[in-house]
């Protein structure tokens, strides 16, 4: 029987790292190639290093920076709309009541998925994942790497009510109905998408399987 090293060896173990900008398989023993003490990618000279640096702290900081702006995000107008009638002005969450009432149900459902379930779930999925690196969890692994590939996945659809904001604000001014412009919350919500975005892209999913 063996009691020395695990029958199934990580990557890490047996130094395989990974390039970050070809994302070529390197091995970091023996004579390869080295600059200062630093490994270089076989492929194309990238410096190599077995985990993305500051991983953990990197994400946090967007995260947090995500959280703080989701407020405002929901709670300040996205549109300010000027016609002969008055003006008017909508959030997020009164501009999904609006098109429920109007009829428009699967349109509502559609920018309530992605303007409050998606951003509320990426901001709970990535502080669960945080959390259970730091605590250095064991449990759930391949779930917990599901979750960061779904994160990966849905992040660019974030964007859905800022690109309807746009094209209601194109369309009014082209047919000269009123005058329709973005709001604050726009500023807002496009921040809390781009900052999840890159909390995600700063994480460094391979420090779930390290424990």
């Amino acid at each position: 029987m063996h009691t020395g090293a695990p029958s199934n060896p990580t990557a890490l173990q047996q130094r395989l790292w990974r390039c970050r900008a070809c994302a070529a398989l390197n091995r970091a023993t023996g004579p390869g190639a080295r600059r200062d003490s630093t490994w270089l990618c076989g492929h194309c000279g990238t410096a190599l290093e077995p985990r993305r640096p500051d991983s953990v702290g990197r994400a946090w900081a967007f995260l947090v920076a995500a959280t703080a702006l989701y407020v405002p995000a929901n709670l300040l107008p996205v549109t300010s709309t000027a016609s002969l009638l008055g003006a008017q002005t909508d959030t997020i969450l009164s501009g999904i009541l609006f098109l429920w009432q109007e009829g428009s149900w699967a349109l509502a459902a559609l920018v309530f998925f992605a303007s409050i379930v998606v951003p509320s779930a990426k901001l709970v999925v990535l502080s669960y994942l945080l959390l259970s690196v730091q605590r250095r969890s064991r449990r759930a692994r391949l779930l917990r790497l599901k979750l960061y590939r779904l994160l990966e996945l849905v992040g660019r659809w974030s964007m859905l009510d800022v690109f309807v904001v746009t094209m209601l604000a194109a369309l009014v001014q082209i047919q000269s109905l009123a005058e329709l412009q973005p709001g604050p919350g726009v500023i807002a919500f496009g921040a809390v998408v781009v900052l999840t975005m890159l909390a995600t892209r700063s994480f460094d999913p391979r420090l779930i399987f390290d424990e």
